[in-house]
């Protein structure tokens, strides 16, 4: 494989992923590449008319994304990269570039353009590979690599119907052309000329020669095999230049320490480099006592030990947390979104806090890129996009309730990690001193832990909702039942995006009676109906769908069966089951979210896409689906015959 010997050289390094896309993180992660993702906040604004070709457009704007995310963390987060991703995908027709629709009506004339026509996919990508100028400024220097893939796409004639079912599908909605070809986009396409994965969003194969390229270029000079009596033969290259090196440094190649060579041959390169004055015949000479010496060394590549990035951030992660949980609990976004720019002293004031210690929190917010400073002497703090987006409390995208719940019982929880690995028992009852038989009713009976609780999950159901109801086409499904559907976010979505849609959530009692606090009375959808009841023990309302979110991971295996059993009696044929939960790679190993959440020791457990699919067959289910989402929770679902 092309890649292959790249990873290893890419080992220890900070890789980076320019982009937020669930698609291309998930073409490079099956190739075993690791990095981190850091989406761009370049704004894609660029004038198209002022570029010659399409293409040049995407490269563009790939280069532009993956130098802010350099930058950005070399500046803000002080965690430079090594090498940093960018790519930028577009569709186009006539030399016109369509983007992402704006409504449906917009994807239908995109589509409509498309239908029975050739149009090219174009991907531009650029490669930023990063270095560190030492010095009293710390100076960022970079290389860009650029390039790009062209695949040709045929669209079959498409008729009304089939092009309003999928517009109706949701599915256009977040993708260049209004197509995504990996999923139901692709019964519109008649055939594909050029990289597959290209039109999905990343031109993996392009990527790999690439990088093969840079980190293994041809030998310019032919290998000469010195022998001698006392050693092994090596590999020496005549006439070594000062470019010589695997990868050149920011101004003329690309940075150093990304070749592994033998360590006779790494000894070279060094000599030579040390040398550049000595004349040749005195060179070669004593390039020959050299490698005698080499040959000698128990270990040259032990010389060359690479900062351990990655061990240094998880020694500093739960800082970072808390930092977050600490300004979250204090409502500094909140004052922010309200106030405007403040300086520590007037955040300590309305906080009733120090000024030294809120300067601190509010600097260490800046380094996460939580929060932006300006202005000499006493600088101004105000939000960045990001905290503005996620966490004010009252943003449609707000995390704020669910990052209260993992600061107030998630943090300490994981204080008393030891001892839960040793008996293989959550620690509520050391924490809150709860029966962890029945954790959710012991909590209920407190008015305040409850409400916290429900905050959390309420949080949470908004900021997935969308990507899970829309996984799939649930159209035909006239009626619903969220079990242990909380607030009802799930449902609103729902309805939402079904307006045929008749939904009921079914919680606790204790749940039920608090739904007001979440979403006022004269705010609550008339399609969306609540209903008190215990699903393990009172009968479930009848429905064409049935919605099990954030429920199997946490209860027993005793408890999943019987609930999935009596799901599927009350199932009538053709109804579903939508199952909403973070679902495991094949090697169970990642994402890496859920497998530190098993650590939180509940009695249930979590499973890749092939036990969830065995998991509901056995009750009787058929036709399973498995999306994932690239969001908090994935989605599956399966039919009843």
């Amino acid at each position: 494989m092309v890649l292959y010997p790249v990873l290893s050289k890419l080992v220890g390094k900070r890789v980076v992923l320019a982009s937020a896309s669930p698609r291309r993180r998930e073409i490079l992660c099956n190739v075993g590449l690791r990095f981190e993702i850091v989406p761009s906040w370049f704004k894609e604004t660029l004038d198209k008319s002022s570029f010659a070709a399409p293409y040049l457009y995407a490269i563009e704007t790939a280069q532009q994304k993956a130098v802010e995310v350099a930058k950005r963390m070399h500046v803000k987060y002080l965690k430079t990269p090594d090498l940093v991703i960018g790519a930028d995908t577009i569709v186009t027709i006539e030399n016109d570039i369509l983007e992402k629709p704006s409504d449906k009506q917009d994807a239908y004339r995109m589509l409509s353009r498309l239908s029975g026509k050739e149009h090219s996919v174009f991907t531009g990508v650029a490669l930023v590979y990063c270095d560190v100028k030492m010095g009293a400024e710390n100076e960022l220097e970079f290389s860009v690599i650029t390039f790009y893939e062209e695949t040709k796409v045929k669209f079959a004639d498409l008729s009304e119907e089939l092009l309003w079912e999928y517009i109706d599908s949701g599915e256009p909605l977040d993708k260049a052309g209004g197509y995504g070809i990996q999923a139901l986009g692709g019964m519109l396409v008649e055939w594909v000329h050029g990289d597959f994965l290209n039109v999905v969003g990343f031109p993996l194969n392009h990527f790999c020669k690439k990088l093969g390229e840079l980190h293994n270029p041809p030998t310019e000079r032919p290998i000469q095999r010195i022998k001698y009596d006392s050693i092994p033969y090596v590999e020496t290259f005549e006439g070594l230049s000062d470019t010589e090196p695997s990868l050149p440094d920011s101004k003329n190649n690309l940075p150093g320490h990304l070749n592994t060579r033998t360590a006779a041959v790494d000894m070279v390169c060094i000599w030579s480099h040390g040398n550049k004055n000595i004349p040749e015949s005195q060179q070669n000479s004593e390039k020959e006592a050299e490698l005698i010496k080499i040959a000698a060394l128990p270990s040259v590549a032990s010389v060359n030990v690479e900062f351990p990035h990655r061990i240094a951030e998880l020694l500093d992660g739960f800082k970072a947390s808390k930092a977050l949980f600490a300004a979250s609990k204090l409502k500094v976004f909140d004052i922010l979104a309200c106030q405007g720019a403040l300086t520590a002293s007037q955040m300590a004031d309305k906080v009733v806090a120090s000024v030294s210690g809120m300067e601190r929190l509010l600097d260490s917010c800046v380094a996460l890129g939580l929060l932006e400073k300006n202005g000499v002497g006493e600088s101004l703090y105000y939000n960045s996009a990001l905290a503005n987006l996620y966490l004010v409390s009252d943003s449609d995208y707000s995390l704020h309730g669910y990052i209260i719940h993992s600061n107030d019982v998630l943090y300490p929880l994981f204080t008393y990690l030891e001892s839960a690995v040793r008996e293989g028992t959550n620690r509520h009852h050391c924490m809150f001193g709860k029966n962890t038989v029945d954790l959710f009713k012991n909590s209920y009976n407190d008015t305040d832990v409850k409400l916290r609780f429900m905050t959390a999950m309420h949080s949470i159901a908004r900021f997935t909702a969308k990507d899970v109801t829309t996984a799939f086409d649930l159209s035909k499904f006239k009626t619903a039942c969220d079990l242990g559907g909380c607030t009802g976010a799930f449902a609103h979505e729902l309805v939402n995006q079904y307006r045929e849609m008749r939904v009921t959530v079914f919680d606790l009692p204790d749940v039920i009676e608090k739904v007001n606090h979440f979403i006022p009375t004269n705010q609550q959808d008339s399609q969306i109906f609540f209903t008190a009841g215990d699903f393990f023990k009172d009968d479930l309302p009848e429905a064409d769908l049935y919605i099990l979110a954030r429920i199997l991971h946490d209860i027993s295996e005793e408890k999943v069966h019987m609930l999935l059993k009596k799901i599927y009696e009350i199932c009538k044929p053709g109804g579903g089951l939508l199952i909403s939960e973070i679902i495991l790679d094949e090697d169970r190993v990642a994402p890496l979210r859920v497998i530190l959440q098993s650590l939180s020791m509940t009695p249930g457990k979590q499973r890749n896409g092939v036990e969830y699919k065995q998991l509901v067959e056995n009750h009787g289910f058929t036709q399973v689906q498995i999306k994932h989402t690239g969001n908090f929770l994935d989605a599956i679902l399966c039919i009843k015959q």
